[in-house]
Parts: C-alpha cells; sequence; structure tokens
C-alpha cells in the first residue's frame, strides 16, 4: 500500500513541526524517518497514522485520502517506543486483542495468534504476561499485535529506543528478515543513523520540519545533497576552505559549486577517507597525532594541522599495524573523497 505526503504542514503554537512535506512512500517499502529531535519526524509519522491532522495539505493511502479520517477507519498498525502492552493481559491474549474488538471468530483468532507467536519466534511464551518477558520480547509481541489486524500499513515510533544496544541491534536484524518475509508498507522513526541505514530501503533525512533528502542508504551516505545530511550521517570533519586546505583535497571536490556561491565555502570530508603517509607526499598536509582512540574494528586518530585545526581520521588495526603510528607523531595526510558546501547551508541540531 503506498503513502503519499502532499504539502502538509503543521504547527504547534509557534513551532512549525511540519513545513510543506511532499513524499511518496512505494507499496512494500521498508522507510525510515531520520533527523534530530525537533525535526518533525514523529509528527509526520502521527499524521500518517491519524494521530495528528494537518493544518494544510493531504494524506493519501492506498489512492485513498485519509486527511480527515478516524484513526480506527486507516486499517494502520502502530508501534510505540514502549511497547504499551496490556500488563494484566498474557501474550496471546494481548496479540489477540483487536482481533477480539473486530469480532473475530474464535477458531479464526487462536490460528492467528499461534501463527503470530511463531512469526515473532516465541512460541511457547505464550501464557507469560509483559512483566516476564525481556524489552525485546516485549517490543515483539507489541509488533505482533499490531500486525494481528492485517494493516495496510504498519508505523513504528523510535521502537527500539528504549532498549540496551545489545538487544537494539539483535532486533534490527529482527525486523529486516520480518519485513522481508511480509513485504507490508512500513515507516519507522529514529535518530539513530546506524539503525537507519542498516534496516531501511530508503532513508527520509528531516531537519526543521523540513525534508532535507531522500534515498537509498547507499545514496544518502555517499552522495548527500546538504551539509546537515553530511553532517548527520556519518562522522564528518568540516574545515574551512581557504587556501592552505584546499590542496588537501584536489581532485575529488565537487568545484561545481563554486562558482554558483558568493558564500564561504567549507570542505566535508569524512574520517575514513583520509589517507596517512609517513614521508611526505605531493599535496598532502603535515599534522601531529594528537590522540589515539581504539574503536573496536577502527582506530581514530585526532590529528592537528596547521592554525590549530583539528580533524579525525579513522584507520583499520592492519593499517594501524603497518603504519606504526605513535602519539605526537608527525604524519602527511591527504583524502581521497570530499565535498563543498556554502557555509550558510549549515544547520546542524544535536538530538
Amino acid at each position: 500500500m503506498s503513502i503519499i505526503v502532499r504539502q502538509v504542514s503543521k504547527k504547534f503554537t509557534n513551532f512549525q513541526a511540519l513545513d510543506q512535506i511532499n513524499l511518496e512512500i512505494k507499496t512494500g517499502k521498508l522507510v525510515a524517518l531520520l533527523g534530530p529531535s525537533g525535526s518533525g519526524k514523529s509528527t509526520l509519522l502521527r499524521a500518517i497514522a491519524g494521530l495528528e491532522i494537518p493544518d494544510t495539505g493531504s494524506i493519501i493511502i492506498n489512492g485513498r485520502d485519509t486527511t480527515h479520517l478516524d484513526v480506527r477507519q486507516r486499517n494502520i498498525g502502530f508501534v510505540f517506543q514502549h511497547y504499551a502492552l496490556f500488563k494484566h493481559l498474557t501474550v496471546r491474549q494481548n496479540i489477540a486483542f483487536g482481533l477480539e474488538i473486530r469480532k473475530h471468530g474464535r477458531k479464526g483468532i487462536k490460528e492467528k495468534v499461534e501463527e503470530l507467536l511463531e512469526l515473532i519466534q516465541l512460541r511457547g511464551l505464550g501464557d507469560r504476561y509483559p512483566s516476564q518477558l525481556s524489552g525485546g520480547q516485549r517490543q515483539r509481541v507489541a509488533l505482533a499485535r499490531a500486525l494481528a489486524v492485517q494493516p495496510q500499513v504498519l508505523l513504528l515510533d523510535e521502537p527500539f529506543g528504549a532498549l540496551d544496544a545489545k538487544v537494539r541491534k539483535e532486533l534490527r536484524a529482527w525486523l529486516r528478515r520480518l519485513h522481508d518475509e511480509v513485504h507490508l508498507t512500513s515507516v519507522f522513526v529514529t535518530h539513530d543513523q546506524e539503525e537507519a541505514m542498516e534496516v531501511a530501503d530508503e532513508i527520509v533525512v528531516m531537519n526543521r520540519g523540513r525534508i532535507e533528502q531522500v534515498g537509498t542508504p547507499d545514496e544518502i551516505y555517499d552522495n548527500p545533497a546538504t551539509p546537515f545530511v553530511m553532517s548527520f550521517v556519518g562522522d564528518v570533519n568540516v574545515l574551512p576552505s581557504h587556501s592552505n586546505l584546499i590542496h588537501l583535497f584536489p581532485d575529488h571536490l565537487n568545484t561545481s559549486i563554486v562558482p554558483s556561491h558568493s558564500l564561504p565555502l567549507q570542505i566535508f570530508v569524512r574520517p575514513h577517507e583520509l589517507d596517512l603517509y609517513p614521508m611526505q607526499k605531493p599535496n598532502t598536509l603535515l599534522a601531529t597525532i594528537k590522540r589515539i582512540t581504539h574503536l573496536g574494528r577502527e582506530i581514530q586518530l585526532e590529528l592537528e594541522l596547521a592554525e590549530n585545526l583539528e580533524i579525525l581520521a579513522n584507520l583499520s588495526r592492519e593499517q594501524m599495524e603497518q603504519l606504526q603510528l605513535k602519539l605526537g607523531q608527525q604524519v602527511f595526510v591527504k583524502s581521497r573523497k570530499a565535498k563543498l558546501f556554502p557555509v550558510s547551508n549549515l544547520h546542524l541540531e544535536v538530538s
């Protein structure tokens, strides 16, 4: 079931939560709404669900204008961050709740519940209460309850936000496998870039009530359309584009942007796109290693350039061993890839 959002705006007192949003989500896609706090992602999700009514614009689900329809008329499954399970009901009863409200037959309900217990890998735990389950198990029950009524669309508002890192990672992989099995059009809200990159078919990056970019994880990461996208999705170094530094990136800048802007420009380069050399090479800059941080598979180096400018470089363990780099050592730096953006377009907000 496709979702089309047309010119949707929503204001709360003096806060513009959504500003002329246009978006199309194709049938069967798993889409992430990604952005910092206050970017409008949850408001957009709630507008699609019918929990918020837009001030202007329309929301079309499967060709039907649902903008002013009651929540119960939209046939949407909604999963909240904090599960919202009924504590006094067992797992089976929680999953069956929506079916019983809709007056389904007892036999059909039983079969559907058992089918969903199998799907969420909780067979044998149907008689337990939510308090007897782990956080990850409770969230899977919440998903099963949402799926039980066979919704047109599944909406998830930061579904893994209340879980610890290990469980979150396991559930992300499980959700991706589940989606590949049921192929239900799904939209989930997150401020976690890694979560969006790992799970979604498409990512909608939002900021200040507007959409900055829509694309696949690869498109968003490798070809960011704005400085906000490049800064928010993945680590990045931001440097002034004055003459001393521009030589660090001679062949890979999107230089077509330069003639069309009179505004100051900044260089954006990701830490893993920096190469380090123990000896000087053409178009390299001298840097001093100020800090070495072990990040598991990678080593992060904090480097100081001229004029007290600092940048981060990420190397693999193998590269680090090969180069034999040490704290305080001087190295020479060059970038494989970078981008230029006008300074005034950078509006990064921290969530």
